[in-house]
């Protein structure tokens, strides 16, 4: 039986029904192991192999993925401000001044002079209409001269990856030397719109020329034109929001509630411990303007879980079992990466921290697969670089919720998945949790929503620094059931 939510009308309560599951998900799960055991045992090995892994630094011999003929691109430094949860210290801010923040502290981390960034790219998701290119802005807040192009994308939850990619095609088409890239997301303060009646009487009332015609168009305004339009994380193509998709993702996979919160606890868990043993070297302290100076990101708690079974379905209602507790949540922060050519890198006396290699996009549908981009995303780039999941040394995947990253490990180790809703052979496999999102994630750290994709590279470098490793896999899901996976390799000590 699968639990099936009604979408209806945005805004309005879905209605919860048991048929059979009717989706391509049903066979998917049939022979996939769900147990809570399972999920028991593997946080317990992760937690134990994660300290194994800190312990080995010698990186392993294997060979390079540069190609002739093809620029090598280096990640020279990255920074990101703490990740708050939304409604905390950066609420009486705007998001142009958390990028700002970021690029303040990107600069004063790396002293490169300004004048030879060659470009910035921003990511964001919900866009500040007074700011709608937040890139330019931030970047003349922060001091860039005013010569220096800047330009906004947006791409969901992979807002910043694409910021990314952009700036690597820059360089590798050799337009640019030096890019910044980066991602913001404000939750504190969205935008909230007139109703569309209200808007069009607004609109036309100012065009009215004469008091009658003002008085004519006011008279029509009824009570119903001032109920607001709040913006919800939902899908326009379904009327769902991403809560309840990941709902219905779990239960087609058979995630138990038990399971969901167990991968929970281990993100807080070890997202506690690297933040306490000072290896989240990409958060820079920021002085928050009439308030204190921000030094780690709030939203890291490691709880029990008698605690999490209090909580009820945040989505599903009764039956759900995506709750706050195993859900990321509203996040506030910015991020930014240096971006050079390492020729260029090295000619201004930089020691790189990773080359960015081999990437994908990819996409599916939004309302059966809207959360399993890093399963499709992941065979792709493995390829495209000529290399297996075995070769892999460190993952970080984005967490939205820990059902759906439950989905995709079950989903990655299927074969019948793989030949029926891949066009594969055979599975990919599933990533080992001993290598799996060892630092935490945006579970535990946080995820707004335009910035956590730099968060993922930088961290992916600074991992395989510490573990001795050579290649990262960065992997995330987006919303219209799109995904994108990176391949990072660890510059040689």
């Amino acid at each position: 039986m699968f639990l099936c939510v009604g979408p209806g009308r945005r805004g309005s309560g879905s209605e919860l029904c048991y048929t059979k599951m009717s989706s391509m998900l049903t066979n998917a799960i049939r022979n996939l192991p769900a147990s809570s055991a399972w999920a028991a045992r593997v946080f317990a090995r992760s937690l134990s192999c994660s300290s194994q892994l800190q312990a080995a630094v010698q990186p392993k011999t294997k060979k390079t993925l540069a190609k002739s003929g093809v620029k090598n691109i280096v990640v020279v430094e990255g920074v990101r401000i703490p990740f708050l949860q939304s409604g905390t210290t950066y609420a009486d801010l705007m998001p142009h001044d958390l990028a700002r923040a970021a690029l303040q502290g990107l600069l004063n981390r790396t002293s490169v002079p300004r004048d030879v960034v060659d470009y910035i790219v921003y990511g964001t998701v919900i866009q500040e209409v007074k700011t709608s290119n937040v890139a330019r802005e931030a970047a003349l807040g922060a001091g860039f001269s005013d010569k220096t192009p800047a330009h906004t994308v947006t791409m969901a939850c992979i807002s910043s990856n694409q910021a990314m990619t952009t700036g690597v095609g820059l360089i590798a088409a050799g337009q640019c030397d030096v890019v910044v890239a980066g991602g913001v997301e404000l939750m504190s303060d969205v935008p909230i719109r007139h109703s569309r009646k209200m808007r069009k009487t607004m609109l036309t009332l100012n065009r009215a020329k004469t008091l009658g015609q003002k008085l004519a168009l006011i008279s029509k305004i009824r009570p119903d034109y001032f109920a607001p339009e709040l913006p919800a994380v939902a899908e326009f193509s379904t009327s769902e929001t991403m809560g309840h998709s990941a709902d219905r993702l779990a239960a087609a996979f058979a995630i138990s509630r038990q399971e969901q919160d167990e991968y929970a606890l281990r993100s807080h868990t070890l997202a506690k411990k690297a933040q306490d043993d000072g290896l989240l070297l990409d958060v820079v302290p920021f002085k928050v303007p009439g308030k204190e100076t921000v030094t780690k990101d709030n939203g890291v708690r490691p709880s029990s879980m008698e605690q999490m079974r209090k909580l009820k379905p945040a989505f599903v209602k009764p039956y759900g079992t995506v709750t706050a507790a195993n859900s990321s949540f509203l996040t506030d922060g910015a991020s930014a990466v240096l971006l050079m050519s390492e020729e260029k890198a090295l000619a201004m006396g930089y020691k790189p921290k990773a080359y960015l290699r081999d990437f994908v996009y990819v996409s599916q549908d939004p309302k059966d697969q809207l959360l399993l981009g890093p399963t499709y995303a992941t065979p792709k780039v493995l390829e495209k670089a000529g290399l297996s999941l075995a070769d892999i040394d460190v993952f970080e995947f984005h967490e939205a919720f820990a059902g759906q990253i439950l989905a995709n490990l079950k989903a990655m180790d299927s074969d019948w998945f793989a030949q029926n809703y891949m066009g594969r052979k055979s599975k990919v496999g599933a990533p080992p949790l001993g290598k799996f999102n060892n630092w935490g994630g945006s579970l535990s750290l946080g995820h707004p929503f335009g910035a956590t994709g730099c968060r993922l590279v930088i961290t992916a470098a600074h991992r395989l620094k510490k573990e001795g490793g050579q290649y990262g896999l960065v992997a995330a899901c987006a919303a219209g059931g799109q995904g994108h996976a990176m391949i990072v390799e660890l510059y040689p000590q």
